[in-house]
């Protein structure tokens, strides 16, 4: 799972009202005209689930506490944080509707961009499969399934249709766990901090072509060349803003595979 966080993306945690189970989830798309540059630039699909989210909360109608969706899913494969786990869905704006199912919207519309990437599809299996671990029933259905609208669109929908497949080749990966490092948490990058996995992650960013080292020495200590070749690998993933800066995250230091020793 390419998970980015809400942390990521410089978000809080979410506002949403709490809701702990549903019956499962529902599929959505935007409705709207989709820029087809987001097939070639992840960096576009992160403005646009920000610009989604600006535009909900901008809506007084409605009462969005939140980006209305759990999760959002880009062409790239990447499964983007919404309102997130436990969180009632607002995708159906106000209406009673949305206790019965959690929501995950690919990011296709009406025109522009309009059908699903195999690796779109593959990440919203994964937002089920998340999501089903933490409370969701097995339905999954469209939008318009009990509720009067075009969404998810006819690609999507004749995919949910199917039971919503996970495309070939959108399997997890089955690496052994051991191979690499686990996300040790924001907090542990600290300033001067010593460890060999700092070693291992400068001898990484090297390898991955984002080296702003001015320095080899003291390479097991985390210092301002291994910030900034961070953040410049996390451009490289697609990040902007302030979801580009230090501290790592867990999704790109998943992306990174710092080994074990």
């Amino acid at each position: 799972m390419k998970l980015v966080t809400r942390t990521q993306l410089g978000w809080a945690a979410s506002a949403a009202p709490t809701q702990t189970s549903t019956k499962g989830v529902k599929v959505h798309y935007e409705g709207t005209k989709v820029s087809t540059k987001l097939l070639a630039d992840h960096a576009a699909c992160i403005a646009e689930w920000q610009a989604i989210r600006k535009s909900h909360l901008a809506n007084p109608k409605e009462h969005y506490a939140d980006i209305a969706y759990n999760y959002g899913a880009c062409p790239h494969g990447y499964l983007l944080e919404g309102r997130g786990i436990g969180k009632r869905t607002g995708a159906n704006g106000n209406q009673p509707l949305n206790v019965a199912h959690y929501a995950i919207v690919g990011l296709v519309g009406s025109s522009g961009l309009t059908e699903p990437t195999d690796a779109m599809l593959g990440a919203i299996r994964d937002g089920i499969e998340l999501l089903r671990q933490h409370g969701a029933g097995d339905e999954i259905l469209g939008h318009r399934d009990g509720y009067a609208t075009s969404c998810p669109g006819g690609p999507l929908y004749a995919w949910v249709k199917k039971g919503a497949p996970r495309p070939k080749g959108t399997e997890p990966a089955n690496l052994p766990v051991k191979q690499y490092e686990p996300f040790p948490g924001a907090a542990w990058f600290s300033m001067g901090r010593k460890s060999p996995i700092v070693a291992r992650m400068h001898d990484r960013l090297v390898a991955v072509g984002c080296n702003r080292y001015k320095s080899s020495a003291n390479k097991d200590a985390i210092g301002s060349g291994d910030k900034a070749s961070y953040e410049a690998f996390q451009r490289k993933l697609g990040f902007t803003g302030s979801a580009a800066t230090w501290p790592p995250g867990p999704t790109s230091w998943a992306e990174l595979k710092v080994p074990k020793a």
